[in-house]
């Protein structure tokens, strides 16, 4: 999630547990503490692909989280104004603090590795987009009730409550996705492919899903208020051809372990050469991927990896008017939005009427 979101999260739990004892402080502190995790973008790794992976590692792992939280509660507890409070107090404090932050990413689409230093792939379930103002706007009016009373605990504890419920409703809006997608998949013999359900910017109305199956990525929306109206299928080429040249490379590998099969292949030229580019199909939108990035360079007959991966700039063009016509989309399936609107010809296999 942004980075306004998790400090005000980490405030509100800051506040829910210690805010009777500590009043302002706990939120204060809490925000801190929210915000620690994300630091990690400050480490640059010399590589375009290695920024993008890395992050949301180690300092996102519940163990490392864990194990600082102990550390900071048995060093607070030997602060003399702080032994009123018992250890197991502080130690709640800090662990909650520390490890919702990455716990609530882990409900967006980029995915976390919770499990760090465990060789597992990122852990995404996502139910929110990185930034929606109804999951945050609780939190915020929570802590800013805090910070004007001075009571540390009843705000918080009601916008956690509050922004947690719509998690529980953005969960249960994703079951009902899920159950409406089943026989259009079926139909098409696409129930067993990989697919990504995730909602579409800044709501959890509508939402936006990627199957994947051998050279094709499928593209539809489907929307909570849609009723009986069947989501549209549209049908993209992946550029499966050159995924065995992309995973010859240790990027490429590293961006299927992130990513796959949510990846697209293609080759574009740059700086007078022929240049193998994967794009992260999870971010973004059909048109508007903001993660592509360049793994190798043509050389005669086969392909030579690049010294250091370069991230290539998304395409802004269109994009108020994508939000705009999305923002209409999640009201009602009429007028249908196609996402081949927004996308290259060249990719595009497959529309249905009235696209």
């Amino acid at each position: 999630m942004d980075s306004i979101t998790q400090a005000a999260l980490g405030a509100a739990v800051g506040g829910a547990v210690l805010g009777r004892r500590l009043g302002r402080k706990a939120v204060l502190m809490g925000a801190l503490l929210g915000t620690l995790p994300d630091l990690d973008v400050v480490i640059d790794y010399g590589d375009a692909v290695a920024n993008v992976t890395e992050h949301r590692g180690f300092s996102h792992s519940l163990f490392v989280l864990t194990g600082l939280g102990t550390l900071f509660a048995l060093l607070t507890s030997r602060l003399k104004a702080a032994r009123t409070i018992p250890l197991w107090h502080w130690w709640l404090f800090y662990v909650l603090c520390l490890t919702t932050h990455p716990l609530l990413d882990a409900l967006t689409t980029y995915g976390t590795q919770l499990w760090w230093p465990m060789d597992v792939r990122p852990t995404a379930y996502p139910i929110v987009f990185i930034i929606d103002p109804l999951y945050t706007l609780p939190l915020l009016v929570g802590i800013g009730v805090a910070l004007a009373t001075g009571n540390g605990r009843r705000g918080p504890a009601w916008g956690l409550a509050l922004s947690s419920a719509y998690l529980v409703f953005a969960f249960g809006a994703k079951q009902l996705v899920e159950h409406r997608l089943e026989p259009v998949l079926a139909e098409r013999g696409l129930q067993e492919a990989p697919r990504l359900v995730q909602p579409t910017p800044f709501n959890t109305l509508l939402w936006r899903v990627t199957v994947v199956h051998d050279d094709e990525h499928h593209e539809l929306l489907v929307g909570v208020l849609d009723g009986d109206t069947p989501p549209l299928v549209e049908t993209y080429r992946r550029g499966a051809e050159l995924e065995d040249a992309a995973l010859e490379s240790p990027r490429g590998r590293r961006l299927d372990w992130f990513a796959g099969p949510f990846l697209r292949y293609d080759t574009r030229t740059l700086d007078g050469r022929e240049t193998l580019v994967a794009t992260d199909l999870r971010l973004g939108f059909p048109g508007f991927y903001p993660f592509a990035f360049t793994l190798a360079t043509r050389e005669g007959n086969g392909w030579q990896e690049v010294a250091i991966s370069e991230q290539l700039e998304a395409p802004s063009r269109g994009t108020r008017e994508a939000l705009s016509r999305l923002a209409g989309r999640a009201m009602t399936p009429e007028p249908a939005l196609c996402t081949s609107e927004f996308v290259s010809a060249g990719w595009v296999l497959d529309t249905p009427e009235p696209c």
